[in-house]
């Protein structure tokens, strides 16, 4: 029998079991599962959106983390969703504020049921509105009516005060809110446990607030709209969870998830971690914790391995320039094709590539100062030298343009799902565009990814020889093809674009490493603007690497490298997903179900980036004479 020690669990694997458990068993939903990754916190159907937490965390980020899970799961309990969309208001404005104080109702509900839950909740509000941006609040207009009427109502209904770095945003609403909706404000504390009825007192508030008083008459109009986001407020998007909680359920289960830490399963708790790592006594959390950011000063960018992305080896990686791939022949040969296929999409692009073009020139364009002192010499104006030999020459100055240096990044996606007329239709736009743009002073650089071999490679064998070692992290060669750089003219590079053809090219695509690599690249160049375009038609997918790992290993990378780069990086980031929802990874996305409508996609994305940071308008035509000469 052996007597080698079991292997402990990293501490934020166990904190990740104990609260996934905490969240069904307080949710009274043993369906729902917990997702740990970068994106905001929010409930998708069965599956409750948490921040990935710390290797080690500190006991004030396991407070916050378990407020947030005691949020979604009381949402999922205590929310119902046909209701909510019954009465919710169909102007943007009043919207935000009526889910704002539905999510301070359902807090409420847990807060005053159990003392672990109310502490966990105050450390997530703390954390919520420990920015630094809440203390600079000086006038009315600058708070946010939402926040304000949510922790009023939560002050009411809890009787908890309002966190301190958030009082200064409450004082300056509250003689407004009290003064017009003061008795609604009280009436609606009865109903807390009534969506129905709390939600229709709600309406009244609302219209005391001479907020618009708008609601859709159907359920189905409030269905199409989209949710609202709130960066303060991350749990806008909970959509399901129409039970009701079971008292019976909830005492038993949530007390190893509460905040006091004295009761519960002791050997789950033991197994998490020593009392030091995991203590959640939020209330000994001093002001000074709150102000510590959620994730470490390391980017994943930088260190993947410290945000949980390992790669078994980098030996078989490839970086290569398109035309060291096949000889010039086939080179040319797939040219050909290429120039074959352009002339069918040649009338619908040319003319979105023009709205562009016109787009941009129209932000390039220049004017001049005549009738200076000095500058370059005005030959139209030398006729009045000729007429009047005594009469000075004339000069003229260029003035100078408010359109920045800008480079353009193509990353398209080199996966076995992109073969025919997805990847032909993207290499005729990424030509296309690269054209437009350099008519126009943008440099356009085009990159691709995929892997070197299906199903891992040269790395997989490498690890089979070494024993199969657990959690090998990415196991596959990655290959990055450099088709255009930035400094390299359309007519040096059209050749190289057209290996996009080549068959048995397109493999596997690992697309949190390749973006990473792309902005890299990007950053290293010296224009002021920089933009990343990503177009893709599916999640990473990688089947040697999944077949070792757990099933969104390589999708929770991308969520990591997408929020850094939107969050922390002066790239400008979109993407374009061709038959696949790339909404639910990027900020700034569109997709397309068919490959035909690429170029018109690519093309109207890039006229809103320039239309949305475009100058406010040319500078006008000036004329500086003189004082006490006149015209001849």
């Amino acid at each position: 029998m052996s007597n080698a020690p079991k292997r402990r669990d990293p501490p934020n694997e166990s904190l990740k079991r104990v609260v996934g458990i905490t969240l069904k068993a307080l949710a009274g939903d043993g369906e729902i599962e917990p997702a740990f990754g970068p994106s905001k916190p929010s409930l998708d159907g069965k599956v409750a959106h948490l921040p990935e937490p710390a290797r080690t965390p500190t006991p004030t980020e396991v407070a916050v983390l378990r407020g947030w899970a005691d949020c979604l799961a009381l949402t999922a309990a205590c929310h119902d969703e046909t209701v909510h969309q019954k009465l919710t208001p169909a102007s943007q404005e009043a919207r935000v504020v009526f889910e704002a104080v539905e999510r301070a109702r359902v807090e409420a509900i847990g807060a005053n049921c159990y003392d672990g839950v109310a502490q966990n909740l105050t450390a997530k509000l703390e954390q919520q509105y420990g920015h630094a941006r809440y203390s600079k609040i000086r006038t009315i207009g600058e708070a946010p009516l939402e926040d304000a009427l949510a922790l009023l109502v939560r002050e009411r209904l809890t009787g908890q005060r309002v966190p301190r770095k958030a009082r200064a945003l409450v004082d300056l609403w509250r003689p407004v809110i009290e003064s017009k909706a003061g008795d609604v404000l009280a009436e609606m504390s009865r109903y807390s446990s009534d969506q129905e009825k709390f939600g229709a007192q709600l309406r009244d508030l609302l219209k005391a607030l001479d907020l618009p008083d708008d609601y859709s008459s159907t359920q189905s109009e409030q269905a199409d709209e989209p949710e609202q986001e709130d960066g303060e407020n991350g749990g806008d998007e909970q959509n399901e969870g129409n039970e009701e909680q079971s008292p019976e359920g909830e005492d038993a289960s949530s007390e190893p998830y509460d905040a006091e830490g004295q009761s519960g399963d002791l050997e789950e708790r033991a197994d998490v971690a020593p009392p030091d790592d995991f203590d959640g006594e939020s209330e000994d959390a001093e002001d000074s914790e709150t102000d510590e950011p959620w994730q470490p000063n390391s980017s994943v960018l930088d260190d993947p391995m410290s945000f949980g992305y390992k790669v078994y080896t980098r030996q078989f990686d490839e970086e290569i320039n398109a035309e060291d791939l096949p000889s010039p022949e086939e080179l040319k040969r797939h040219r050909a094709f290429l120039d074959k296929e352009l002339k069918s999409l040649a009338s619908v692009v040319s003319r979105l590539a023009n709205k562009l073009q016109r787009r941009l020139m129209a932000q390039q364009n220049r004017s001049w100062e005549f009738d200076l002192e000095e500058g370059t010499l005005d030959a139209a104006r030398l006729t009045r030298v000729v007429i009047d030999p005594m009469h000075p020459l004339s000069f003229k100055r260029e003035t100078d343009t408010n359109f920045r240096d800008t480079v353009v990044t193509l990353l398209l996606d080199n996966s076995g799902s992109m073969r025919g007329r997805p990847i032909m239709v993207a290499a005729c736009c990424a030509d296309i565009l690269a054209r437009t743009l350099e008519r126009c002073g943008v440099k356009v650089e085009i990159l691709g990814f995929t892997t070197r071999a299906w199903k891992g490679g040269h790395s997989r064998e490498s690890w089979l020889k070494s024993g199969k070692p657990s959690e090998p992290g990415r196991l596959n060669d990655l290959r990055h093809i450099i088709y255009k750089t930035a400094d390299s003219p359309w007519r040096r590079a059209k050749m190289s674009l057209a290996l996009m053809m080549r068959e048995g090219l397109l493999k596997e695509n690992i697309d949190g490493e390749a973006l990473a690599w792309a902005h890299a690249r990007l950053m290293a160049r010296p224009e002021q603007r920089r933009i990343l375009m990503m177009i893709s038609d599916g999640a990473p997918v990688d089947d040697s690497t999944l077949s070792v790992n757990t099933s969104s290993y390589l999708e929770n990378h991308l969520r990591q490298v997408i929020e850094e780069i939107e969050t922390r990086s002066p790239v400008e980031l979109m993407a374009i997903g061709i038959g696949h929802d790339v909404t639910r990874y990027y900020r700034r996305a569109v997709t397309i179900t068919d490959p035909g409508e690429l170029a018109g996609a690519m093309m109207e994305k890039l006229v809103e980036l320039f239309e949305e940071n475009a100058p406010a308008g040319p500078p006008q035509r000036s004329t500086r004479r003189r004082p006490g000469r006149t015209k001849h």
